[in-house]
Order: C-alpha cells, then structure tokens, then sequence
C-alpha cells in the first residue's frame, strides 16, 4: 500500500481535507494509519468525529503513533471513541 485508495469525488471540502491530511502526516507509519482508517470510514463519520479526527491530527506523529501502539496516553479531550476506532483498524492487507 503505497497511497489512497479513494477518490475525493463526492466528498465535501472538509472531508477532502482530512483525507488529504491523513495521507500526507509526516511518517509514513502514520500515513499507512490514519489514511487507510480514512479511506474506510471518511464518507461515514458524523460531524463530531470529523472534529475529533481534526483534533487528532493536531498531536504530533511520535506521540499519536506511541499512543496507537500503547506505549503512551494521550489526554482524554483528544483520545475518545474514534481514538479506538482508528487504534483497532486493520493497518495491513489482509492477503498478504
């Protein structure tokens, strides 16, 4: 998996933008993250996930990755349902 998977087609300028921003974080562990989990899910979030994924990605690549990976807690404004959400995807192909 090299990039998205998903067309922007039909999504609103603010969905668009999170798509964009999940592919393009800074490490490609959390690019392969947060952009797969968005090609999934971006058409289906509600207005208050989209807040809480907007407010994800404001933490910084090494804490949000040691906090996917259990080896840090972030505080509770920023971790939440779509937190877990994201933290449970699956980030590898299945078939390989």
């Amino acid at each position: 998996m090299t990039g998205t998977t998903r067309s922007s087609n039909g999504l609103d300028d603010r969905r668009k933008r999170l798509l964009f921003r999940c592919w393009h974080r800074g490490t490609r562990e959390m690019d392969l993250i947060l952009g797969r989990f968005a090609d999934a899910e971006i058409g289906n979030l509600s207005d208050d996930e989209l807040t809480q994924l907007e407010i994800l990605l404001e933490v910084n690549d090494p804490d949000l990755y040691a906090a996917i990976i259990g080896d840090k807690v972030l505080p509770a404004d920023v971790t939440g349902a779509l937190f877990a959400r994201i933290k449970a995807y699956p980030i590898a192909d299945s078939d390989v």
